[in-house]
This record gives C-alpha cells, structure tokens and sequence, in this order.
C-alpha cells in the first residue's frame, strides 16, 4: 500500500519502532555469539560498526580500498557485521587454502541471502543453494557442459563468434576511420557463446533486442546481490518496506530472468514435442531427463539462468577491460604485435592450437584479470561447523569472503603491483584450471575463478573465450586512445561485477591482409 504525506508521522513512530527492536534482538544475538566466544576462542579482530547496520556505511565507494584499509590494520584474517551477518575477510592465499580447500567440507557452502537466493532464483541457482544436495544435483547436470571434452566440442562456435566480432568492429569502425565502443560487441559475443551452449541459438547482431535485454539483466543481477552491496539481505526489518529497498527490483528481476528464459525454453520444448530437430544444448538436456531427475520448471529455468550469469559476465568485463586497458600501453601492445606475427602470421587468424606458442599473449590475459578481476570478492562461502583457526574462532554459519582485490596487489606475491606488468607472467605456463590446483597457494595466478568446492566449473571455456578475443583484436587491430576521450582505468561500472565506464577507440587494421582474411 502507497504511503501518503499524512502517513509520515505513523510511519516515523512504525519505522523507529520496528528498529528499536531490530536493535535489541541484534544485540542479543551478537551478545549470545560473542558469550559463545568466551567458551572456545576469540573472533578474528575487526573493525567496529554502528548499530543495526554494521560496517556497511563504510563500504560504499570504492568498497575495495575500505577492505584493504582494514586488512593493513587488523591482518589477513579479519571479521566484520554487516547487519545481523557476521562475516569473515580473507586476504592470504594460504588462509584460503587452509578454510575454503583444506577444510571445505566446512567453507563450501553458500548463505541463502534473502535478495539473491530466495527472491531472485527462488532457492535455485547452482551460485546462490547451500552445500546440499540440490546443488549437487544441479551441478552434476550443469557439468557435463563445461567439461574439457565438452569445451573442445564448442572450439568452432567459439571461433565463429570472434571471427564475427572482428568483422562488425572493423565494419563498424570503418576500417579505423571512425571510434567505436568495443564493449556491446564484446558482450554480444559472450552472450552467443551461452546461448549456443544453453539454448541452442545466437543473436545476429548487437541491435537483436536479446543483446541489450540480457546484458541489462546480468548487470542488474550483479548490482542487486553483491555481498557488500545490498543492506536488504542483512537488515531483515527493511523487508518490511518493499517501496524503500531493493525488494522490488529483486521480484522485478526474477520476473524477468522468468520470462526470457522460459521464452526460450518453451521454444526448445514445442520444437521437441513436434519431432522437430532440435541443436544438442543445455536447455534440451534437461528437458529430457526432466522426470528422472525430479526437476520442475524453476530448476531447469534457474539452472540455465545461473550458467548464463555466470558465464556471460565474467568473460565480457575482461574482454571489455583489455580493449581499454591495452591502447594506454602501446608498447606492450607492439611487443604482442610482434608475438603473433612471428608464431600466427599476417595470412591467418589465430587458433586455439596457437596459444602454447604465445606466452605473451597469455601473460597479459592473465595481468588483465589480475588488476581488473570483475568479481572482486567473488561468491561467498559459508561455514557449516564451528571452527578454530589460528588462535580465533570461525562461528557456524559465518560467511567468508576472498578479499581478492588485496591478494592481487600484494607486493609480496607482485612487486609494484600498481604497475600493468604482463611480464610478472612470463614463465608461468599453466592454464588458470592448473594454477588453482598448485599446492602452493601463492603461486596461483589470480583467484578471478574462486576457489575450493565451489569454484567456477566453467574455467576451461573462459579461458578459450577470453585467449581468441584477445588474439584475433590484437591480430586485426592496432588499438589506440583518443586524445580528447582518455580512458580512466580505475573507474568502473557496476558493483558486484564490475566493467569498465563507456569508452570509444580506434581500432585501425594492421595491414591490407586483415580484410581479406576476414572475408570483407
């Protein structure tokens, strides 16, 4: 029900009411959590916040500078309240290693936060369920779609939807003449990918309404659920107040992700039903097993939703973040220039058969994601038992998060982490998969994926993605800055995941060659 001007008053004396309250039980809470302490150990040390809410007043901009801050002061290992949520902050590799692999029979499970899990994917989604067995049950299926094997099978699709970015940008730029801005186009090509995989279909171009209507959607979804970016979830009494939080953009968005994906679905199942030909993809999978398995329509809805989230987002930002990035380095952007005429050639376009002969290539792929990881605290974990660690005690149900932000610029593990260095990976030759199975954690390139349990399944397909964006733009295209249109690089946009600001450049073909490979 709307309230009116003559209602304020009522709803001042309902509002302080209901947060007198709130304060109270809080503090009961977090005073019967704290007498537990007494018993078995003392909480890892923190930083103080205000009643009711927390330390979220301390966490709006530039949320990652705050977490370092606190890091610096109270040390790798470190809690904090958002709202009525303990939460712990790790900041060292080997403590990720110790609580989310060692010990993730206890740290692999996932917080039902009341915007993300309950709203949003109605207790679905492979990202937002507990460490239970519909999770398991769901992963097991999503699974066979990210495998290896299966990733090899995609190598053409993947192929065919960079070969078409590279056309539309050198079309669309006007061979270099004109700026463009390559972020739709990076995004229609990571939104094709999982459509292709998921649904069995693709759009034709950035103007296909799919395109704007699905990125919006991703992005809205990461702006509404990140772990320092919505009160809603930690603040319970605000759920009263659906007109004053986030509630209604959460069930606006559900609604949405509903429709698309269902649209979709139904399309794949009508085409089934009438003994049609149907593409091999992931939405026809479960449909088919969809009795078996005991999977009603939100399972199969949510599970394709989560894989497309997941999938979409991570690999455009990077993709967005290196076409931003590399026209500031031209040297850098020469060297590879170089890299790859020496190994590709002027007469073809690279081949994932190519990418173990381009250790450069590789270096700054990876230097990419470590100073732009778009999940910068990546998807929490939870913790299932209670747990002593290093002198303190880790609570059940308290929700870890990797403070990756302060891991990658880390001077111990990257000197002058400041600095856009693809050197510091030269001599690292393992794929991210590889680097996250290492015994010793700080050697592990970046934690861009996650880590333990829970950590992406889809990391063989990203890296393919992301290694043929960057070695066909790099192939067809010098990329340069506009001097009247300087790109900021510490700017971003977004919250939970984070890509850059608009930004328009020039991307001029190398040479005669690159419009008659590419058929133009």
């Amino acid at each position: 029900m709307p309230i009116y001007i003559h209602d304020i008053s009522a709803f001042a004396i309902l509002s302080t009411l209901c947060a007198a309250l709130y304060a109270f039980l809080h503090g009961f809470h977090t005073l019967q959590r704290f007498a537990k302490t007494k018993l078995t150990g003392s909480l890892p040390p923190g930083p103080m916040g205000i009643p009711i809410f927390g330390c979220f007043p301390f966490l709006t901009r530039y949320p990652e500078l705050t977490l370092d801050k606190w890091a610096k002061k109270f040390g790798p290992l470190y809690s904090m309240w958002l709202g009525n949520q303990l939460f712990v902050v790790v900041s060292e590799p080997q403590i990720v290693k110790d609580l989310v692999i060692t010990n993730g029979a206890i740290f692999s499970s996932r917080k039902e936060m009341f915007m993300k899990s309950q709203i949003i994917f109605a207790r679905r989604g492979i990202t937002a369920t507990p460490y239970d067995e519909t999770w398991r049950k769901h992963r097991r299926l999503a699974a066979g779609f990210l495998s290896t094997k299966a990733v090899s099978n995609y190598v053409p699709g993947l192929e065919l939807e960079v070969n078409e970015m590279i056309k539309q940008l050198y079309i669309q730029g006007k061979a270099g003449a004109l700026p463009i801005n390559p972020s739709p186009h990076a995004g229609r090509t990571s939104l094709n990918n999982i459509l292709t995989i998921a649904f069995g279909t693709r759009t034709d171009s950035i103007n296909h309404p799919l395109v704007a209507h699905w990125l919006m959607h991703s992005r809205e979804f990461m702006n509404c659920t990140g772990p320092v970016s919505n009160m809603v979830d930690f603040v319970p009494f605000l759920r009263r107040f659906p007109d004053l939080t986030m509630v209604n953009r959460g069930k606006k968005l559900h609604r949405g992700l509903v429709e698309t994906c269902s649209g979709l679905i139904n399309d794949i199942e009508r085409h089934m039903k009438n003994g049609e030909d149907v593409p091999d993809c992931m939405a026809k999978y479960l449909l088919s097993v969809k009795e078996e398995e005991s999977l009603d329509d939100l399972d199969i809805i949510f599970i394709c939703c989560a894989f497309m989230i997941g999938g979409v987002e991570t690999t455009a930002a990077i993709k967005q973040w290196f076409a931003a990035h590399i026209p500031a380095y031209p040297e850098i952007q020469a060297r590879a220039h170089a890299e790859l005429d020496s190994v590709v050639g002027r007469d073809r376009l690279p081949t994932p058969e190519d990418e173990k002969n381009l250790p450069y290539i590789r270096a700054i792929i990876k230097e990419i994601e470590r100073v732009h990881n778009p999940f910068w605290l990546g998807t929490p974990h939870m913790s299932t038992e209670d747990f002593n660690y290093r002198g303190t005690f880790i609570p059940k149900n308290t929700v870890v998060i990797l403070n990756t932000w302060t891991m990658h610029n880390d001077p111990k593990r990257f000197p002058e982490p400041e600095k856009f260095n693809p050197d510091r990976y030269l001599d690292d030759h393992f794929t991210n998969a590889e680097s996250a199975n290492l015994a010793d954690p700080m050697q592990r390139d970046h934690w861009m994926f996650g880590a333990g349990r829970r950590i992406c399944p889809g990391i063989p397909l990203a890296e393919q993605e992301i290694f043929l964006a960057v070695a066909h733009m790099l192939w067809a295209f010098e990329m340069q800055q506009l001097p009247e249109e300087p790109i900021d690089l510490k700017e971003y946009d977004g919250l939970s995941g984070r890509s850059p600001v608009p930004f328009h450049i020039k991307m001029i073909p190398r040479d005669e060659h690159v419009a008659e490979v590419l058929g133009l």
